[in-house]
């Protein structure tokens, strides 16, 4: 699957992972809280999983619903970086894929979080994790943000 570190010990980035991924993760990484970038859809069978997993394994999930093709406004960007601030480490993002949303949430983390510098942040969101920044495809919103 598409799991990559962000901060060893702090943060780690990955698609949509199944039951199994989830308590691997737990083993691996010892991951306390999962920031889930889809959203919650109760009924959909990944959620379900990933509720009923997460909470038998004592991981927190947390549910913040953002677009890969909108911009995120200044005030969802500080949103986002407080949740993963003050989010109990380590933390697992993730998205569908793995590249788009998670590359954003992933370079706001290295830059806001971990103070690591705008180039490094930018590495999070490149074709490394399946990122194509292409001006006027569906998710080139995620470079502009």
């Amino acid at each position: 699957g598409n799991i990559h570190t962000i901060v060893a010990g702090q943060a780690y980035r990955s698609n949509q992972p199944d039951p199994s991924r989830i308590a691997k993760l737990k083993e691996l990484y010892g991951i306390k809280t999962i920031i889930n970038l889809r959203g919650a859809e109760p009924g959909a069978k990944w959620y379900d999983d990933e509720v009923t997993t997460s909470s038998a394994l004592g991981i927190k999930l947390t549910n913040y619903a953002m677009s890969s093709s909108r911009q995120l406004t200044p005030e969802r960007t500080r949103e986002l970086i407080a949740l993963m601030q003050t989010a109990e480490k380590p933390i697992l993002i993730h998205c569908k894929a793995g590249s788009d949303r998670t590359g954003l949430a992933a370079a706001l983390y290295v830059a806001a979080v971990a103070k690591g510098g705008e180039r490094k942040a930018e590495g999070q969101m490149s074709i490394a994790y399946g990122h194509f920044g292409i001006p006027f495809s569906p998710t080139y919103a995620m470079e502009e943000t």
